[in-house]
């Protein structure tokens, strides 16, 4: 699958405010004060661990808003899987303007490369089989659009982006309803026939309950292997499937064998490690 960028017109609000929560009122002082402003350098972004690289854009832009006249020469792409040791990116500039922009660059770069990498394992752990691992709304405020998108770059695919994306009935609106079918009833008479419907269960007893009402896609909370298993058979290519619960890289294998179509993960996108990424300077000359 190709890994399409997102808009720079999306992307650029969220470095600026990141950039104007690190420069504070008073902006850089200690490079203001201890860097000549004519003074250039290149620098090396080089990966310190193993990993998967999301974010390059974000990176690229956040010594962009410093000084334009930083540029930044890219060694791999997003999605690329480095090595320690191995240099992403290459960047020359006003020393001043890098040093600005340095820590919220590796910031963006090394959270979405974080979420890229654990992405990458889970889906290396279901290579085997027909799922696809993906990712929720459990997202960083404000971070949803660029968390998603990395963990596309390991090779996942996105859930709904937002609440009116689909109808996803989940226990606490089949408690309030009443019941699975009343929820499904509902549901069809009050989205449009345009809008696709999932419904969570945790028992076969909803599973079944379910598709009588007719769904499009059925979420199987927490079900161990075995009963996904019977939950496939069960619903029979009528719905798409979709496991979800006690997901690991380790217990992700035995998940997508039972069959189903998609495994979402969570803590993808809200519990990721930060991928070590750092600076290494190469170069100092005056202007």
């Amino acid at each position: 699958m190709t890994l399409v960028p997102l808009p720079r017109l999306l992307i650029e609000p969220l470095v600026r405010n990141a950039l104007l929560e690190d420069l504070g009122l008073a902006g850089d002082i200690t490079s203001a004060a201890v860097i000549p402003a004519d003074h250039r350098s290149t620098v090396v972004m080089m990966a310190r661990q193993q990993g998967v690289i999301a974010g390059l854009d974000a990176a690229d832009l956040a010594f962009q808003l410093v000084d334009s006249a930083v540029v930044l020469a890219r060694h791999v792409e997003d999605g690329a899987a480095v090595k320690p040791g191995e240099v992403i990116a290459t960047i020359e500039g006003p020393s001043r303007a890098i040093l600005t922009g340095e820590r919220t660059a590796l910031n963006f770069l090394g959270h979405l490369s974080g979420i890229a990498t654990v992405t990458a394992g889970i889906v290396a752990a279901i290579e085997d089989t027909k799922a696809s691992v993906a990712c929720t709304r459990k997202t960083t405020p404000g971070l949803r659009a660029l968390e998603k998108y990395a963990v596309r770059a390991g090779g996942g695919v996105n859930h709904r982006f937002a609440l009116a994306d689909a109808v996803l009935i989940k226990d606490n609106h089949v408690a309030i309803a009443g019941g699975v079918a009343e929820a499904i009833r509902r549901a069809k008479a009050g989205a449009g026939h345009m809008v696709k419907i999932e419904v969570e269960v945790d028992t076969l007893d909803q599973l079944r309950e379910a598709m009588e009402a007719g769904v499009d896609a059925v979420l199987l909370d927490n079900m161990a292997p075995a009963e996904l298993c019977e939950a496939v058979e069960l619903v029979a290519g009528r719905a798409i499937t979709e496991a979800s619960g006690r997901v690991t890289p380790e217990t992700a294998g035995a998940i997508a064998a039972s069959g189903v179509d998609l495994i979402s993960v969570g803590w993808l996108t809200h519990s990721a490690p930060t991928l070590d990424i750092g600076l290494d300077w190469k170069s100092n000359h005056s202007g």
